[in-house]
């Protein structure tokens, strides 16, 4: 799909949808369940469609309504696929239902996307090995084949994506002995806060060291059934965020929560210190038009999913903006960092890549042919960047959008972005 992207001036009100890791984390939650579950206002996009597509192989009673979803409860126990689970694009669901797969006494095999065949698995493989699954795989990628069951234990974790240690918390507890965790470091802090908050809203039972790189988890434990709902995502809220303080006349943003565990909450934050007018209060934030932005320094450990947006918002502010700390967004969809610097470049930026992040010196930016990459954070910041200029901008490969905020195109036309 090409997105062809003219300047615009937004205003008005924008529902955000629900959030990508608590849905995912809903539909694993609700395997490890007795009894049925449902999942409120659950964000449907390409990704989490594919952790309940999954859960349906695994042998879930899914039933699916305009307002909610039902899951079935397994208790753990899931049943053998008929075939490959393909979780196409989706890296929490793979790495999640990788570890709920290595608790049962039959193979499973997995697999994605061409951009899901790079995120490279070891990490977690490593872990569940320790923990005592085997894994087959040819080179630490997907596809492959993951054999338990784990019954608990010790494992080192690496840290340099948080899917891994998320992916072990969901699990473990119904293992048959305890296990312990530890990391040498860990990246993006808020995800796993966010499922640390999941098990204890469950009534899960674990300790953690308050530097989140030590972990006891009992075993032999049960998750109930729950009734939540999702609330609503702040890495898609970025983008309504920065288009309002960007090219917005007072834009208005609706269903988000700031007391809620996601890391991209502060994001907020970051653009305010670049001097963004934002007044939140409950149940919509406003970000108002016209502010003069400012280049800043950032630490985007905490927020690695922004840097696609973040970046390209430093491209259009005068001066020089660093993105440090980051260097987690080379494993992304795709390489972002490296990305952003291609395209951002394309569109006159003046860009200085750094192996954990960028030093952007913005403000002359104009309208190009640019490419995507099928990634869907990529699409959506390169279409803020084009509302802002005069001409023209032409997004290539913008079929990805889907995976995370399926509503953005028609959403954000309702705001008045001139797309088509």
């Amino acid at each position: 799909m090409i997105l062809r992207v003219r300047k615009s001036t937004l205003a008005g009100t924008i529902a955000v949808p629900g959030s990508k890791s608590h849905t995912i984390r809903g539909v694993v939650a609700a395997l490890q369940s007795c009894n049925k579950c449902i999942l409120r206002a659950p964000l449907d996009s390409e990704d989490t469609r594919s952790a309940l597509d999954a859960a349906r192989l695994f042998g879930a009673q899914v039933a699916e309504f305009p307002d909610r979803w039902e899951i079935g409860g397994m208790g753990g126990k899931l049943q053998k696929p008929a075939g490959v689970v393909n979780m196409n694009n989706s890296g929490t669901g793979l790495r999640m239902l990788t570890a709920l797969a290595a608790m049962q006494d039959f193979p499973v095999t997995f697999d994605g996307d061409e951009s899901l065949r790079t995120r490279l698995m070891t990490g977690l493989f490593s872990s569940l090995e320790a923990l005592g699954a085997k894994v087959e795989s040819a080179d630490g990628h997907c596809p492959f084949t993951v054999c338990g069951p784990v019954r608990g234990g010790c494992a080192e974790v690496e840290g340099k994506t948080s899917q891994f240690l998320t992916s072990l918390l969901f699990a473990l507890p119904a293992a048959e002995k305890s296990s312990t965790l530890t990391l040498d470091y860990l990246f993006e802090q808020p995800y796993a806060g966010i499922s640390a908050r999941w098990l204890s809203e469950l009534g899960i039972d674990y300790t953690m060291q308050e530097d989140m790189l030590k972990w006891e988890i009992p075993g032999g434990q049960s998750f109930p059934a729950f009734d939540k709902v999702i609330p609503a995502d702040f890495s898609t809220a970025c983008f309504a965020l920065a288009a309002g303080a960007l090219c917005g006349n007072g834009v208005d943003i609706l269903n988000l929560d700031f007391s809620d565990a996601q890391g991209d909450k502060k994001v907020f934050d970051f653009y305010e210190e670049m001097g963004a007018v934002i007044s939140r209060k409950a149940g919509c934030c406003t970000v108002s038009g016209g502010a003069k932005l400012h280049p800043v320094t950032l630490d985007l450990n905490s927020t690695p999913d922004a840097l696609p947006i973040i970046s390209a918002t430093a491209a259009l502010i005068p001066g020089e903006t660093r993105l440090v700390n980051v260097a987690q967004a080379r494993n992304k969809e795709t390489d972002r960092i490296a990305a952003m610097t291609e395209e951002l470049t394309k569109m006159g930026a003046d860009i200085t890549e750094l192996p954990d992040g960028m030093v952007i010196r913005g403000g002359t930016l104009h309208p190009a042919t640019v490419d995507s990459r099928n990634d869907h954070r990529i699409a959506m910041a390169l279409a803020v960047a084009g509302m802002c200029l005069d001409g023209e901008t032409v997004i290539e490969h913008a079929e990805g959008i889907p995976v995370s905020y399926p509503g953005f195109i028609s959403d954000f036309k309702a705001l008045g972005a001139n797309f088509s």
